[in-house]
């Protein structure tokens, strides 16, 4: 059987050569500028929206990850910044609540969704903190500009804007670098990715993400909260401790079904097509256009517990 096709040689003359080159580099300059543009036109239509959280905090919406900002006297307190074209219309929909620099950015984790913006804030003078690890995530991207300054390895406390605010890292849950943000006196919690709220979340286990440390990351956050608490997710609308303890109860009992069906044997194709593991919660036909579907959901599952 042939496999590889020989391709004679194609040699060039010095008056070919040269615009053949520049007929290349022209390729490649248009393809940068149509990829450039295409992801810029992907955000114009997008909208940032506020939404108060609780006393002097806000959540903020629009394409990626929530983000949460305290406002006071002392400044902006930041929490992710989603993509970097958003960077303009979240600094102005701050400055119509709030007058003040935002002075500290945490990156709640690595993700792009949740980092994006950070050169671009950087470069306003907003220090960025976040956990070692998301830091050593980012120098994969060779991107200096991007970079947390400040990094913790557990826990880290701010004190601003009349709030203790809380920082802790919770291990290998949806990424190797996650952190929930605590506000004491506001009594609000962002969980990063760690709870997505009305699905199915994403654990990156390529990342460091597994679903014991996904489970432990919830028992956790529940640990700081308490019936008044409001809970700003990665993804999905502001919860509550029972929406947060559902998703926990959600975890704990999608893990026993697909490790009850791997001591029986179920092959990973058979768990992504067993909908009776995750249909409780969400049917597969209603997550057949989420991020995370029914199946994908079983196959992270899986994958984790063999992972593990």
């Amino acid at each position: 059987m042939q496999v590889f096709k020989k391709v004679k040689p194609v040699t060039f003359k010095g008056s070919q050569l040269i615009p053949s080159i520049m007929k290349y580099l022209y390729t490649l300059a248009f393809l940068s500028f149509s990829l450039v543009a295409c992801a810029q036109g992907r955000f114009e239509s997008v909208e940032i929206t506020i939404e108060p959280a609780g006393e002097n905090i806000y959540m903020l919406t629009g394409a990626g990850g929530n983000i949460a900002i305290s406002i006071g006297n002392d400044g902006v307190f930041m929490i992710d910044d989603q993509f970097a074209p958003l960077s303009e219309k979240i600094i102005a929909a701050i400055k119509t609540i709030s007058d003040k620099p935002i002075k500290f950015l945490v990156n709640t984790h690595f993700h792009g969704d949740h980092t994006g913006g950070n050169a671009n804030f950087a470069k306003t003078g907003t220090m960025i903190i976040a956990h070692e690890n998301v830091r050593k995530r980012l120098l994969e991207n060779d991107d200096s500009s991007a970079l947390p300054v400040i990094t913790f390895s557990e826990d880290a406390t701010f004190y601003m804007n009349d709030n203790d605010i809380f920082i802790t890292h919770v291990h290998q849950a949806h990424t190797d670098g996650d952190a929930l943000v605590y506000f004491a006196q506001s009594n609000v919690l962002h969980t990063g990715d760690t709870f997505f709220n009305g699905r199915f979340p994403y654990i990156d286990i390529n990342r460091g993400g597994s679903i014991d440390g996904d489970i432990e990351a919830a028992k956790k956050g529940l640990m700081l909260v308490n019936a008044d608490t409001k809970i700003i997710p990665g993804h999905g609308k502001i919860g509550t401790k029972t929406d947060y303890q559902n998703y926990l109860e959600m975890l704990i009992e999608i893990r026993a079904n697909v490790k009850e069906a791997i001591t029986l044997g179920k092959t990973e194709e058979e768990i992504n097509n067993m909908e009776s593991l995750t249909s409780k919660f969400f049917t597969d036909a209603a997550t057949a256009k989420e991020f995370i579907s029914g199946p994908k959901m079983r196959a992270t599952v899986y994958k984790s517990l063999l992972k593990q």
